[in-house]
């Protein structure tokens, strides 16, 4: 199981991410064993990002300070071929957040885009009526839109939902399952991001063991909704989740 898989390569992985989903992102990363570090700071991100693994660029509470650093890092990680996953964050939901993300995918190179449909639509300059970080509503094709951006920035894209959705340009597949209370706690996409960084890296087959975070991910929604009651621990519980599985694979 590739959570299990990470647990043993324990890779580290660079967070340059928003200061809302920060410790979670970090607790989860630390459940299936990958070491985090969420350095920002525009003076060491070069530096740091030379010992990680994998470099993940969240934009959820992007600014001028923290852009620069994404530049740098990006830059950098480029350079010494480390994968870069990129979570663009609310990216249609304001000028300077688009602009920001358009710069971000003509400077840098990445390996991954993990984001939801209102941002695919960002990125692919689809109409769309995004409300503020969340989805949204407009009409989109999915299928055709996620695989002409894999196509365009040659990488693998993931489009997340009630069903999700992944594409390198050419191979694709729909993963189904989870639940809904996932969307009822901030950060459980942004944490996906970070897993899915771990999981690139993890062996060398990208692809597939993205497809088999994606599957991962959906049955600990589901397990965590069968063993809380109330929102306030389903987040308790997506880490418990986590680590049994990585531990333990599925019983």
């Amino acid at each position: 199981m590739i959570l299990q898989t990470i647990r043993k390569q324990q890779p580290l992985i660079h967070c340059i991410t928003n200061y809302v989903v920060a410790n979670f992102q970090a607790n989860g990363l630390l459940a299936i064993g990958a070491s985090p570090v969420m350095a920002d700071e525009i003076d060491e991100v070069t530096e740091m990002v030379k010992i990680a693994s994998a470099l993940l660029l969240n934009t959820g509470t992007i600014n001028d300070r923290t852009k620069e650093s994404m530049l740098r890092a990006g830059e950098m990680a480029n350079t010494l071929s480390i994968p870069i996953i990129l979570d663009p964050v609310g990216a249609g939901a304001t000028t300077f957040r688009k602009k920001t993300i358009q710069h971000l995918l003509t400077q840098v190179k990445f390996a991954v885009i993990r984001c939801n449909i209102g941002e695919l639509a960002a990125i692919a300059n689809v109409n769309w009526q995004q409300k503020g970080v969340d989805s949204g509503s407009g009409s989109i094709c999915i299928e055709d839109e996620a695989k002409q951006v894999a196509q365009r920035y040659d990488c693998i894209v993931i489009v997340t939902g009630e069903k999700d959705f992944i594409t390198d340009g050419k191979q694709m597949h729909w993963i189904d399952g989870g639940h809904q209370q996932m969307t009822e706690v901030t950060g459980t996409g942004c944490l996906l991001s970070a897993i899915c960084a771990a999981a690139y890296v993890a062996q060398n087959e990208p692809y597939k063991q993205l497809v088999n975070t994606l599957l991962a991910y959906k049955k600990i929604a589901e397990h965590a909704a069968c063993s809380t009651q109330y929102i306030g621990d389903f987040q308790i519980a997506v880490l418990n989740e986590l680590h049994r599985l990585s531990k333990d694979g599925e019983k």
